[in-house]
C-alpha cells in the first residue's frame, strides 16, 4: 500500500491545504502532479499547483470511480481523508487508454509532466469541431502534422476511408503528406496549388457552372443583398444563353425590346430616350435586333437609328412607329427547361450578368445600376486575371461526382489527404476558396442518404483569416463556416480550427468546438478571448500558456478527462513551418 503524503489541513472553495509528510525536499518535483484523496470508498483526484514551507496547495479536477473518471469538483474530500501519490493504474485512466478498448484511440502525444503517452477516442477527438491555437512558432503546424502521421499509423484496422481538406495557406504540409503512401501504403495524398505560373501540382479547379449563387456572390465581392436578384436572373440566363438553341436569339431579343420599351415610356425627354436606346443596342444587340435593323414601310426603308432622329421641334416623329416594331419582339410565351447539364464559364455568365442588368429594369435606378454594374467590372477583372483558371471547365461532371474526383488520386486510389495550397493567391481569393469548397462539402453530406455516413474533416490554417464576423450573414442570411459549426457535427463535417489569433474568429463557431490544444499564447486579448469562450478552462491553466515551451500544448475537451500539458515528437516528415535561418542566409565567407 502507498503512504500517505501529508494531512489536509483546510479546505477551501477550490483550494485543499495540505500538509506534507517528511523532508519537503523529497516532494520537490509535485508541482502540477495529482494526488488522491480517498474516503468512505470515494476517491477524488488533485493537481498540486503550489508548494510553500511543507504546505502543499491541491486543485480538486474530479473524482475517480473503477475506470471511470468525472471532471469537476462537486465533492471535496474530508479532513481526515487518506492522501498519497497517483498509481500507474489511475495515471492510465487519466492519461487515456482504457484497456481492452485500445483499438478505439490513438496517441496524440506525451504528457510533458509524467513523460507518459497521452491517449484520445477517436469518436471523442474527431466527431467533432476542435480548435489549435498558439503564437507563431509555438509547435501548431508540427503538432497538426504529428497528429495526421499518428491516425494514419494505424494498420490493422485502416483508416481508408477518411476524407482530410487541408487548407494550407504557406504551403507547409506539401513536404510532410506528399509521400506519405511510402510509409503508410493504403493512404494516398493529393496537392492542389493555387500558383498559375507552373507547378508539378495540379491547379486548383471549381468548375464555374458548379458554383450557386451565394459561391457566385462571394466570388464577385457582392456587398448588397440587391445585387443577388440580378446574379440570380444572370445564372438562370446563362443556362439558355449556352445552349444552342433557336431560342437563344429570341431570349435576348426579348430581354433587348423590354429594355428599350421601358425607355420609351419613361416620360423622359426626347433626347435622353435616343440617347439611352443607342447605349443599349450598342452593347445589348443581335443580328435581328441592333441599330442598323431596317424597319420597312410602305414606300420606303429605314434603319432603326434613322427612326429615333429628333425633330426641329424636339420630338422624335418616328415614336410610335419604334415602339409598334419593338413590340414584335416581346414574347410572353418563351420558355427554356433547362436538363442541368450546361456547362459555362466566367464570360458567358458576363454576357448573361450584362442582359441581367437591363432585364430586371435596372436602367430606372443609376444608383442600383450602379451598385450591380461593379459586379460586371469585377468579373471582367477575374476574367483579365490568371485567377480565372480556377474557375475553367469544357465537359460536365457532376457536384457529387467532382467531390468524389477530389478524392481519388492519378492512378485511381483513394486518398484520404486532399491539400489546397492557397498560398500564391490574396486573402479575399483565398477565403472565397475555402467557402467555396466548405460549402460544397457541406452541401454533398446534407443530401447523403445516410446521415454522416461519409464525413469530411476541414483543417483551416490562419483560420482567424477566413473564419470571420463578416458581413455573409447580411449578404447571403447565414455564414457557411457557423452553419457547419451549428449543424455540422450531424452530418459528418467536421472543422478544425487552426489559427494563432482566437480573438480574430467567428464568436459563433469557436464557441461550437469541443476540443482545444493550445500552444503557448502571450497577447492579452487572446488570453482573455479564450478564458471567455471556451468552456473549462481555469486562470490556473491560462498561466500555464504563457510559459509552454514550443512543441508543447495544453489539451482539454471531450476527448481529455482532465486538462494536460501535452508534448508532440516532432513529426517526420516535417512541414515547411521553420524560421528563417538568419545565420545560413545573412552570412557568407569573403
Amino acid at each position: 500500500m502507498q503512504e500517505s503524503i501529508g494531512q489536509i489541513i483546510n479546505i477551501d472553495e477550490n483550494i485543499i491545504k495540505l500538509k506534507l509528510n517528511g523532508n519537503q525536499e523529497l516532494y520537490d518535483g509535485i508541482i502540477n502532479k495529482h494526488v488522491v484523496f480517498i474516503y468512505d470508498n470515494e476517491k477524488l483526484i488533485g493537481e498540486a499547483t503550489k508548494i510553500n514551507e511543507g504546505i502543499i496547495d491541491i486543485l480538486i479536477v474530479g473524482a475517480m470511480n473503477g475506470n471511470s473518471f468525472t471532471p469537476g469538483a462537486v465533492k471535496k474530500p474530508k479532513m481526515s481523508s487518506f492522501v498519497r501519490a497517483i498509481n500507474e493504474q489511475e495515471l492510465e485512466i487519466l492519461m487515456g487508454t482504457i484497456k481492452g478498448m485500445e483499438s478505439e484511440y490513438f496517441n496524440i502525444g506525451t504528457s510533458s509532466i509524467y513523460n507518459y503517452p497521452v491517449n484520445v477516442r477517436y469518436n471523442d477527438f474527431l466527431n467533432g469541431h476542435f480548435a489549435v491555437f498558439g503564437n507563431s512558432g509555438a509547435g501548431k503546424s508540427c503538432g497538426v502534422t504529428r497528429i495526421i502521421q499518428n491516425i494514419f499509423s494505424k494498420t490493422n484496422p485502416v483508416p481508408y476511408k477518411t476524407n482530410l481538406f487541408i487548407f494550407d495557406v504557406y504551403g507547409e504540409y506539401n513536404v510532410a503528406f506528399e509521400n506519405i503512401n511510402r510509409m503508410y501504403p493504403n493512404i494516398n495524398s493529393k496537392i492542389y496549388t493555387t500558383n498559375t505560373n507552373g507547378s508539378h501540382y495540379p491547379l486548383i479547379n471549381i468548375p464555374f457552372y458548379l458554383l450557386g449563387l451565394d459561391d457566385i456572390a462571394l466570388l464577385l465581392g457582392a456587398t448588397d443583398p440587391t445585387q443577388l436578384p440580378i446574379l440570380s436572373k444572370a445564372m438562370t440566363l446563362v443556362k439558355i444563353f449556352c445552349s444552342k438553341d433557336d431560342v437563344v436569339i429570341k431570349y435576348k431579343n426579348d430581354i433587348i425590346a423590354r429594355a428599350i420599351e421601358q425607355i420609351l415610356y419613361s416620360g423622359r425627354p426626347a433626347s435622353q430616350i435616343r440617347d439611352q436606346i443607342l447605349a443599349v443596342l450598342a452593347t445589348y444587340n443581335t443580328p435581328e435586333l441592333n441599330t442598323e435593323t431596317k424597319i420597312v414601310q410602305p414606300g420606303y426603308t429605314r434603319t432603326l437609328k434613322q427612326c429615333l432622329i429628333i425633330d426641329a421641334s424636339g420630338k422624335i416623329n418616328e415614336i410610335g412607329l419604334v415602339m409598334d416594331f419593338i413590340k414584335t419582339f416581346i414574347d410572353d410565351n418563351l420558355e427554356y427547361k433547362s436538363n442541368g447539364q450546361e456547362v459555362y464559364n466566367l464570360e458567358d455568365f458576363k454576357e448573361a450578368l450584362n442582359f441581367a442588368l437591363i432585364n430586371e429594369g435596372i436602367l430606372k435606378s443609376d444608383k442600383v445600376y450602379d451598385l450591380t454594374n461593379l459586379l460586371v467590372v469585377r468579373l471582367q477583372t477575374l476574367i483579365d486575371s490568371d485567377e480565372s483558371k480556377f474557375f475553367y471547365s469544357d465537359k460536365y461532371i457532376s457536384k457529387e461526382e467532382y467531390i468524389k474526383q477530389l478524392l481519388t488520386t492519378e492512378d485511381g486510389k483513394k486518398a484520404q489527404i486532399i491539400d489546397f495550397n492557397i498560398n500564391y493567391v490574396d486573402d479575399r481569393m483565398a477565403k472565397t476558396l475555402v467557402k467555396i469548397y466548405s460549402k460544397m462539402v457541406f452541401d454533398f453530406c446534407t443530401k447523403l442518404k445516410y446521415r454522416a455516413s461519409f464525413p469530411f474533416h476541414l483543417l483551416v490554417e490562419e483560420a482567424h483569416r477566413y473564419i470571420q464576423n463578416d458581413n455573409d450573414v447580411y449578404l447571403l442570411g447565414y455564414n457557411i463556416f457557423e452553419r457547419i459549426a451549428k449543424e455540422g457535427r450531424k452530418y459528418g463535417v467536421i472543422l478544425g480550427l487552426i489559427s494563432q489569433r482566437p480573438s480574430e474568429i467567428s464568436e459563433t463557431t469557436l464557441s461550437q468546438c469541443t476540443n482545444f490544444l493550445i500552444f503557448r499564447l502571450v497577447h492579452p486579448k487572446d488570453l482573455n478571448y479564450v478564458e471567455d469562450m471556451v468552456p473549462n478552462i481555469t486562470s490556473e491553466i491560462s498561466k500555464k500558456l504563457k510559459t509552454l515551451q514550443p512543441g508543447n500544448c495544453i489539451g482539454f475537451g471531450s476527448s481529455f478527462r482532465i486538462p494536460i500539458v501535452i508534448e508532440f515528437r516532432l513529426p517526420d516528415p516535417m512541414p515547411q513551418s521553420t524560421s528563417c535561418d538568419i545565420v545560413k542566409t545573412w552570412f557568407v565567407s569573403i
